[in-house]
Order: C-alpha cells, then sequence, then structure tokens
C-alpha cells in the first residue's frame, strides 16, 4: 500500500515543504548572573542534627559493658514496670 499517492497526504506534506517560518532578530547577549544558594536557618538546624546523629555511635559501648558486667555477677534486677515497659514498646514498633 502506497500512501504517498493519496492526495491528502500530499497536502499535508506541501505544507511541511513550505517555509513559512519567519526569523527573528538575535536579541542582544543577556548578562546572566550566578546561581545563588539560601539555607534557611530552620534547614541549618536540621543539617546540624544530621550531622550530629551520624556522629552517634549505634550502640553505647559503656552501657553495653556495664550491662554486661551486671548480668554476670547477678547484680542486674530489673523491675517488673521496666521490663513491661520494654515489651509494650516493642510491640508498638
Amino acid at each position: 500500500m502506497k500512501i504517498y499517492s493519496n492526495p491528502n497526504i500530499q497536502k499535508v506534506m506541501k505544507s511541511y515543504q513550505t517555509n513559512n517560518v519567519k526569523k527573528t532578530n538575535k536579541a542582544g547577549k543577556t548578562k546572566m548572573s550566578p546561581d545563588k544558594i539560601e539555607i534557611s536557618s530552620e534547614a541549618r538546624d536540621i543539617q546540624v542534627a544530621m550531622k550530629a546523629l551520624k556522629e552517634t555511635p549505634e550502640m553505647r559501648e559503656t552501657k553495653v559493658q556495664d550491662l554486661k558486667e551486671q548480668i554476670k555477677n547477678g547484680t542486674y534486677k530489673p523491675t517488673a514496670e521496666q521490663i513491661v515497659d520494654k515489651l509494650l514498646n516493642g510491640l508498638t514498633k
């Protein structure tokens, strides 16, 4: 099937071939200003907090070692309330 012999397609092709585009005058050189970044005080506070969080160790080794020693010596005696709080805290997460 030849689509080029269709008169409607020929009309469309002819309209694309005619160059009715008007050229515009070149505008003068535009002066470009440098990019700027403005960080709000809240964003700065968040940056400081995130940096502090990244620098904080995931585990506090001294506390872990103290608890290990207490468990080893038999001196670690959490109250029933502490145990229940930790159990319920784990369920809600």
